[in-house]
């Protein structure tokens, strides 16, 4: 069979199945069997397949076609500018989350800016840039490791840890850690939620489970069915995890730390309600306006 052809023959098909923008799985999924860019498939029309192909492409759109998510398919995702590998031990790494990274760098600036423009000897001030450039954080439920790996890439003098009570998770996040090079940057730790991680970050991050069971209709059928639950759902309201993390956090940061976390619109005003008796709360919109990422600061003093 022609690579037209079939590429043809599975926009048909995924469309019959109701599988969302069949074009594009269609062409990912052949991208992925025949280990070419879409430059290729549009180059190569006339280009015949062979029976190790054509049968390898028919796996892969059986496993679509009954729910399964074509990053698990093909075992990568796309976060921040890096490939990620990934499988059904993690969350899948979404684009709205990419709103926590740029708050982190946001919040960072200004901290940077403050500690170095105190005093006129330029000697103190580059002492004191040197000690701030330090930046401890701590990414809670790590999953693939996205968070951390994007951290790490824009600020490279940060000392990060990632946790996850998962193990299947933690070996998905160090072996993206191993093929972006940033394995000696970044500390992995298993653990639930904070419990015994010590104390003095500057931030505490995370994308932690924040649906609530009573929402699992409305959530997509292919998310409920193959992402890791406990990565999903956070219990009867979603805000269970939450509601652990956060006086888990305020013992972790440092005086004036910040805390950033992903939410939905269903449960930001819970969570800020939470957040009584911290400093600065505020919650940042996605691109289509809503409400996404809280944030936090510890009280100074």
């Amino acid at each position: 069979m022609q690579l037209k052809s079939a590429l043809t023959s599975a926009i048909a098909r995924l469309s019959v199945e109701q599988v969302p923008s069949p074009r594009l799985n269609a062409e990912s999924l052949l991208m992925f069997t025949l280990n070419c860019d879409r430059a290729y498939l549009h180059a190569h029309p006339e280009r015949e397949l062979s029976a190790d192909e054509q049968s390898g492409y028919e796996a892969a759109l059986a496993e679509r076609a009954r729910g399964v998510p074509a990053q698990y398919i093909t075992g990568h995702q796309e976060f921040w500018g890096m490939d990620l590998i990934v499988s059904p031990a993690v969350l899948i790494p979404r684009p709205e989350t990419e709103h926590v990274i740029e708050v982190v760098l946001e919040l960072q600036t200004p901290d940077l800016r403050r500690q170095t423009s105190h005093g006129t000897d330029e000697g103190l001030k580059s002492e004191v840039r040197g000690l701030r450039s330090v930046v401890r954080i701590v990414d809670v439920g790590t999953g693939s490791g996205a968070i951390a790996l994007a951290l790490a890439k824009e600020l490279p003098d940060a000392e990060i840890l990632a946790t996850d009570i998962s193990s299947a998770a933690l070996e998905i996040a160090r072996a993206n850690a191993a093929r972006h090079q940033r394995s000696s940057r970044i500390r992995f730790h298993q653990a639930d939620l904070l419990e015994g991680l010590g104390s003095n970050f500057d931030f505490v991050v995370s994308n932690p489970p924040y649906v609530g069971e009573s929402e699992a209709d409305q959530v997509q059928m292919e998310v409920r069915k193959f992402e890791p639950r406990n990565a999903v759902f956070a219990g009867p309201t979603g805000v269970e995890v939450i509601e652990r993390l956060i006086p888990q956090a305020y013992a972790a940061l440092r005086p004036g730390g910040w805390l950033v976390m992903e939410v939905s619109g269903t449960i930001a005003k819970n969570v800020v309600n939470l957040l009584q008796g911290w400093d600065d709360v505020h919650v940042r919109l996605d691109l289509q306006s809503i409400q996404r990422v809280v944030q936090a600061r510890r009280i100074r003093g």
